[in-house]
């Protein structure tokens, strides 16, 4: 135990202590802030690009007068087109925006036409369509003399709100299979990344110590068994610890670069022009969401997530571990024998997102018991609630899993690592598993 400690100890200081770690530990999370705020301003950006646009209303649904915008001037005009047209330069126009008679008020089309040197870029396109349907159905409804209440009355916005069968059970909102969803999704994406980062560093790091003969020298004073599980808990304890520095650091900055730069998100131009958003409805649905987060059972749901990475990450590191001591400093060589192991994990990904749309369907279930595919699809299905039988064979079988593949891998790793210029097959790693000390 001494031993494997130390092991451990020298796999954590050697790689926590590098300027390589400490730069991408610390700089990562600066590096999100900088997108995060580059972004946010890109999307808080306003054109600049002013348009000046001549308007002739021949059908008079505009009745004179037109919103402008910030960077888009209307101005009425009752001249002739090819006297617009003609003195178009002179009269500093971007633009004519000519509206025809209607001819049939019940005709669902209408056409509208827009002369320009340039095309019109699309947010000038939408806006000047939505004003004009709106004069449009206003015209309608004046001239077929309809009641406006009862008409906005037609525009009904059905909502499905969940109710639960046992008038004890708890409550959901229509947010509860988003939110969840989306924390599904989260928790089974960040599993596949440190699973399948964190693996292969443990397969690079197996591959340098052999490549550069110190594996030799750890040998006379420690079992192979030993020196393989050191290994992969110290990469794993260095993983941990800069998700650890990364989930205080990250959300820290955002907030930092929303006060010094005056980041408003709910400001963001995210949508079409011309579409407004209540701010009202948005306020009442981050509450809702916000509500619904906390609502989630994160007693259960963070010790075994905790669980899952734990099992996950031995599973497929001890592989890697394995494909690790069976090839030399040749990259290519490692290919063909990490492609069995890279395969579940994509899997697992692909399955992972229907699991969050389906929860309850026979592949989520059974992907999420499968050892291979659990590590990532059942985290995604905590959110849900998933019968407690199926998360606890799911534990259980991904801890045997684990064990057994752990063992596997050590049986490989104590032949492979001091075995060199000879390029290992899948026939070979099987004979190495069942010789003889």
């Amino acid at each position: 135990m001494d031993k494997l400690l130390l092991i451990i100890k020298r796999e954590y200081l050697s790689r926590v202590t590098r300027r390589s770690f400490i730069l991408a530990t610390l700089l990562t999370p600066l590096a999100f802030a900088l997108f995060f705020a580059i972004v946010s301003l890109i999307f808080s950006y306003q054109s600049d690009d002013v348009k000046r646009v001549a308007v002739i209303d021949e059908a008079g649904l505009l009745k004179g007068a037109i919103k402008d915008e910030q960077h888009l001037f209307f101005k009425f005009e009752k001249g002739p087109l090819d006297s617009l047209r003609a003195n178009f330069k002179q009269l500093d126009f971007d633009g004519i925006l000519l509206i025809p008679q209607l001819e049939d008020i019940l005709d669902r089309n209408f056409t509208v036409f827009y002369y320009a040197n340039d095309q019109p870029t699309p947010d000038i396109e939408a806006l000047i369509e939505q004003r004009v349907t709106e004069a449009v159905r206003d015209y309608k409804i004046e001239a077929l003399q309809l009641e406006r209440k009862q008409l906005e009355a037609l525009n009904t916005r059905v909502q499905l709100e969940p109710e639960p069968i046992n008038p004890q059970a708890s409550d959901a909102t229509r947010l509860t299979s988003a939110i969840a969803a989306g924390m599904g999704g989260l928790m089974g994406f960040v599993m596949y990344l440190t699973v399948f980062i964190y693996g292969m560093m443990v397969l690079r790091s197996v591959m340098e110590e052999k490549t550069n003969r110190i594996v030799e020298v750890m040998m006379s004073s420690v079992r192979p068994f030993q020196l393989m599980l050191g290994k992969i808990i110290g990469v794993g304890a260095v993983g941990l610890t800069q998700v650890a520095v990364w989930t205080i650091m990250i959300p820290t900055l955002a907030i930092l670069v929303q006060l010094l730069f005056g980041i408003d998100p709910s400001s963001m131009n995210l949508n079409q022009p011309g579409v407004e958003v209540n701010p009202d409805d948005v306020q009442a649905m981050t509450a809702l969401a916000l509500q619904e987060i906390n609502n989630l059972n994160w007693w259960l749901i963070l010790p075994l997530f905790f669980v899952f990475f734990l099992g996950g990450y031995f599973l497929y590191a001890s592989l890697f571990a394995a494909v690790g001591s069976a090839i030399g400093d040749d990259m290519g060589e490692s290919q063909s024998l990490t492609l069995p192991i890279t395969i579940p994990v994509i899997l697992a990904l692909y399955i992972m997102m229907v699991a969050v749309q389906a929860p309850n369907s026979s592949l989520a279930r059974w992907s999420s018991i499968f050892p291979l595919f659990s590590p990532i699809v059942m985290p995604a299905r905590l959110a849900f609630n998933p019968p407690w039988w199926e998360i606890a064979l799911s534990v259980i079988l991904l801890v045997l899993t684990s064990l057994f593949f752990v063992w596997l891998s050590g049986r490989i790793y104590r032949v492979g690592i001091l075995l060199y210029g000879k390029k290992a097959g899948f026939k070979e790693l099987a004979k190495w598993v069942f010789s003889r000390d």
